[in-house]
């Protein structure tokens, strides 16, 4: 098989899938059996950690895609994967995403518990700020995955918040840490349709150690694009602290849910070529 570029493999019948936010080229065979990632060669250093983050997870019964193979050229790395069954949780409807929720609590749960001294991984708070640090200065923010409430204020005054806070979380993060997922939205949950039981995880180029909350924000965040109404809603994070065990902080998920907006930025993902 030709992994040197992407056109190598759209002459085959692969497809291009465009939903994601990654900034890389990622095409599906015409099976649907595997999954080819391409970014330009001078970033392979983001798709090597993603690599190295999936042979990771399996190790530790994490459940995720299997790397099948790795492939560069002058101009273009690529990650060659396996398919995992199931749906993306984003795609369910809010009757199945609820029925699916106690496998979703669950399977976070199983994560956040593997052994932090086992993971070489790294996502904690002095990586991620340093990431907003950059998207920021370079004007690069994507202000639509920010928190409505703060959307319209400039970027730079919200990282300035967030630093203020930093000494102060960095000791949560301390008391704290876990192995994160580091991008749990519902795309990246996938969810048998029948049992409405999590398969697996997928996307893992931000896995590592910290706070239990970058995980927990995103998550309980991003399930409101799904839920028919706020209530709903409130009543799906109550049901997720009790499986879970935790008492949720308003004031860690809004940390969390900016921080980590501001660590995406609006590159356009390369062209075909």
């Amino acid at each position: 098989m030709n992994l040197t570029s992407p056109s190598a493999l759209t002459g085959g019948g692969w497809e291009r899938v465009t939903t994601g936010q990654s900034g890389a080229i990622v095409l599906r065979s015409a099976d649907g059996s595997r999954y080819a990632k391409f970014m330009p060669a001078d970033e392979r250093g983001a798709l090597e950690a993603e690599r190295d983050r999936m042979d990771w997870a399996l190790d530790h019964d994490v459940p995720t895609a299997e790397v099948i193979d790795w492939a560069t050229s002058s101009e273009w790395a690529c990650l060659l994967t396996s398919t995992l069954p199931g749906v993306p949780a984003d795609r369910l409807s809010p009757s199945d995403l609820w029925q699916a929720w106690p496998s979703i609590t669950a399977s976070l749960r199983r994560l956040h518990d593997l052994p932090t001294d086992d993971c070489p991984f790294d996502r904690g708070l002095t990586a991620m700020s340093a990431i907003a640090d950059d998207v920021v200065a370079r004007g690069a923010v994507n202000a639509e995955f920010l928190p409505v409430d703060v959307r319209q204020r400039p970027a730079a005054d919200l990282l300035k918040e967030l630093a203020d806070e930093l000494p102060h979380r960095l000791v949560e993060e301390q008391a704290d840490l876990v192995v994160c997922h580091g991008d749990l939205c519902l795309p990246n949950l996938l969810i048998d349709p029948a049992s409405h039981a999590v398969t697996g995880f997928i996307d893992l180029g931000r896995l590592g150690r910290a706070d239990r909350y970058a995980d927990i924000a995103l998550l309980l965040a991003n399930s409101r694009g799904t839920w028919t109404d706020e209530q709903q809603a409130a009543v799906a994070d109550a049901l997720f602290a009790d499986a879970y065990g935790i008492t949720l902080s308003p004031d860690r998920r809004q940390f969390y849910l900016c921080l980590d907006a501001l660590t995406w930025d609006t590159t356009t993902p390369p062209a075909i070529g």
